[in-house]
């Protein structure tokens, strides 16, 4: 392709991006905040519909902190930086186990406890909110909290022994019998998941704060990828007993996509060239094999189970996004053209079926026949501004950078 042709092609992506930004956020701005108890609301449902009293959850203030927080840090938007005050305030003001450390997983829609489970997860989502916020506004405050959380996990959740992290705990941190997510997980000790949301905190936050111990354990955590989690043909092993016997054979298209980016953005914050060599070649290995959840109509599949050879072919909103990032991320560094096209496909694909263009935002997803998966929220535990306007961030970011690249 002629040199200018690419500049403006990048040009025109990156604008894209850029204008879906501001849509989402400006989606979040309307319609979420909770004039009347403060922070935000917990849902909007499929429909539109605002639920005042629904419970409000750690993981989703998390992610609207860090949405609102990097996105003022990309173009300095007063207004961003208003909204993640807010989400701070709230987190720090109700989340916050005041007594035994951490986060509770949800609190009513008054601010009261309500699940106070101890889950690593929300916590490391607490973190990496955290430590963005602390970027835009510079408040000790933030960075302090985040720097207590590191320490909350790594007391209480880190495997001395073993290496990784243990998944949940009661309130004042003993056992639980109930580690899950969600019902759709495995009720394990270790988990990839929460694994490498650890690992994205941990990377955020040695950016503010390159603390020695911290980085001992970014380093531990993609060893712990490259070891146990990282299978030998370059998917994602998801669940886990605290021994790392492996407990499921299910694939995870979005998860796969996810960690290929995020591992390496990892390695670039340590600093070690041959960590980094040898992840930029890991990132294209996984990116490789999660081309095998691509389905013809440009979206990506959500799992496959090799065992019983079935395909769930719901394309959820989460993993188009991450798919963006994880293939323009394998092109970079690969310079094979099957990842570029393929962001771009993804990118289409989003606009013709995940866009909702009557009310803004995206919805949750579609089915294989391209009909809506009923019954998700708009706005809800697990539904955040977070996949969508990260993936608009870095894509802003790499194609500034590309074209940068090409104009010299």
């Amino acid at each position: 392709m002629d040199r200018e042709l690419q500049i403006a092609t990048m040009e025109s992506f990156r604008d894209a991006q850029a204008a879906e930004l501001k849509s989402i956020l400006d989606y979040w701005g309307k319609h979420t905040l909770d004039e009347l108890h403060g922070g935000y609301i917990g849902q909007i449902d499929e429909h539109e519909l605002a639920h005042s009293d629904a419970a409000k959850g750690s993981v989703l203030n998390a992610r609207i902190l860090w949405s609102f927080s990097a996105a003022y840090n990309l173009n300095a938007n007063p207004n961003y930086l208003e909204l993640a005050n807010r989400s701070f305030d709230y987190i720090a003001t109700y989340f916050v186990d005041k007594e035994y450390g951490g986060v509770y997983w949800t609190v009513d829609h008054l601010g009261n406890p309500l699940d106070t489970k101890k889950q690593i997860y929300a916590i490391a989502f607490t973190i990496y909110g955290l430590a963005e916020y602390y970027k835009a506004s510079r408040k000790e405050a933030a960075l302090e909290l985040a720097k207590s959380l590191f320490s909350v996990i790594e007391t209480h959740s880190f495997d001395q022994l073993k290496g990784g992290y243990l998944e949940a705990f009661t309130r004042d941190w003993q056992e639980i019998p109930d580690l899950r997510l969600s019902d759709k997980d495995a009720n394990e000790k270790k988990t990839m998941n929460t694994l490498l949301h650890i690992l994205e905190a941990y990377t955020c936050l040695y950016s503010v704060w390159p603390d020695g111990n911290l980085r001992t354990q970014l380093i531990g955590l993609i060893s712990v990828f490259n070891e146990f989690i990282i299978g030998a043909d370059d998917h994602l092993q998801l669940f886990f007993d605290e021994n790392w016997n492996l407990k499921s054979q299910q694939i995870s298209y979005g998860h796969d996509i996810e960690a290929s980016w995020l591992l390496l953005e990892a390695a670039k914050a340590i600093g070690d060239a041959s960590v980094l060599l040898e992840t930029e070649a890991t990132a294209v290995r996984i990116a490789k094999a999660a081309l095998k959840g691509m389905d013809p109509d440009g979206g990506m599949n959500y799992e496959y189970d090799p065992v019983s050879q079935h395909l769930d072919a719901d394309k959820h909103w989460w993993v188009q996004a991450e798919a963006m990032v994880g293939f323009f991320n394998a092109w970079e560094l690969s310079g094979e053209e099957i990842y570029l096209n393929t962001c771009d496909q993804i990118w289409n694909f989003i606009q013709d079926y995940i866009l909702d263009k009557q009310n803004g935002e995206w919805i949750w997803g579609v089915h294989a026949d391209h009909s809506r998966i009923a019954g998700e929220d708009k706005v809800g535990l697990w539904k955040c501004p977070y996949h969508n306007s990260r993936a608009c961030i870095e894509l802003i970011h790499r194609t500034d950078h590309v074209i940068k690249k090409l104009r010299s």
